[in-house]
């Protein structure tokens, strides 16, 4: 299985941003070929602090050459082309791992 992790900071206006990623960017995100899961959140603390980070998200895909041509597709490009309609480019974060299975 192969996973990007998206990590966005806080916006300046939460609202906004939650309205947009959940109807804009989490359908055209979900429509990513051969995507196998899409799964994100608002993060929180348990006690209550404020998290160092605003949401995250996890896509996975069966493969690396999965997960790569679902990004160069017409819908990968358009859920990267709408990055820019709620967030700043140094608000948000890409990592990609190869998962392995603990248990």
């Amino acid at each position: 299985m192969y996973r990007m992790t998206v990590i966005y900071d806080h916006p300046d206006d939460p609202e906004a941003f939650l309205r947009h990623y959940r109807e804009v960017h989490a359908v055209l995100t979900s429509k990513m070929p051969k995507l196998r899961s899409y799964q994100w959140g608002v993060c929180e603390m348990p006690d209550g602090s404020t998290p160092p980070h605003f949401v995250v998200a996890t896509l996975d895909w069966a493969s690396k050459d999965d997960a790569l041509a679902a990004m160069q597709s017409p819908e990968g490009q358009a859920g990267a082309a709408d990055l820019g309609g709620f967030t700043e480019p140094d608000k948000v974060r890409l990592v990609f791992s190869e998962l392995t299975d603990a248990v």
